[in-house]
């Protein structure tokens, strides 16, 4: 199955902007595929305001999220993977979803059931007076 992260990306952005408030995403900005003005970056993170007053033809994809916005009144074309989005929030009271790590895909062929772990002898743990 394809990730669900670009399709909660889109919902949570119009939810947010649908209450007049304003969206933010959180991105990790060591990740492949980001281009982000660095100077801007802490910990390896940025946090971009993606309102529809803030930046320029916003194209929220399955594959990229890309625009253009302005930093110190210089214009930057920002792109990232939605993998690197770690959170999507409205700044005014942070409401929103935080990501997790990507579920791996199951193996087509699981294989056998792994072997029970050993029994373990006596008790762990001892009552102490």
């Amino acid at each position: 199955m394809t990730s669900s992260r670009p399709y909660l990306i889109r919902a949570f952005y119009d939810w947010i902007v649908d209450n007049d408030l304003t969206p933010c995403i959180l991105v990790d900005a060591a990740s492949e595929g980001v281009s982000v003005p660095q100077l801007y970056v802490h910990d390896s993170r940025i946090v971009l305001n993606v309102g529809p007053t803030a930046v320029d033809a916003l194209n929220l994809g399955n594959d990229s999220i890309r625009f253009s916005a302005r930093f110190a009144s210089q214009a930057f074309d920002i792109e990232c993977p939605p993998a690197a989005v770690l959170a999507i929030y409205a700044r005014e009271n942070g409401r929103g979803m935080a990501f997790g790590a990507e579920d791996a895909p199951e193996p087509s062929d699981p294989g056998p059931p792994p072997d029970k772990p050993a029994a373990r002898k006596g008790p762990s743990l001892k009552v102490v007076k």
